[in-house]
């Protein structure tokens, strides 16, 4: 027994995509097979799915960025805007019950 699936698409996506599938030497229908048959195969998506600079609070900085960080935050502590660190560690355990 095989089913169906539909997905709506714009049209211009449709389009752009039957023709590179067609120079690929298939058709749309086909490399949508292929990229379910390849998830299943592999567990997961079978490409890196992330949100890209979106949001990613642990994204490798430059040595410039990281060099502009540290001169702000030598800033702010020499304006005496820091906290000490087991100050910072007892409320998050307070605040998370760890």
């Amino acid at each position: 027994m095989a089913s169906t699936i539909q997905v709506r698409v714009d049209d211009e996506l449709k389009q752009d995509s039957d023709r590179l599938f067609k120079d690929l030497g298939t058709d749309t229908t086909t490399a949508i097979r292929m990229f379910l048959k390849k998830a299943v195969a592999s567990n997961g998506f079978p490409f890196d799915v992330t949100l890209g600079d979106v949001y990613n609070p642990v994204k490798p900085m430059t040595e410039d960025e990281f060099l502009s960080k540290l001169q702000k935050s030598r800033e702010h502590a020499a304006q005496g805007k820091y906290r000490d660190a087991d100050d910072v560690i007892s409320d998050m355990r307070k605040k998370y019950g760890l």
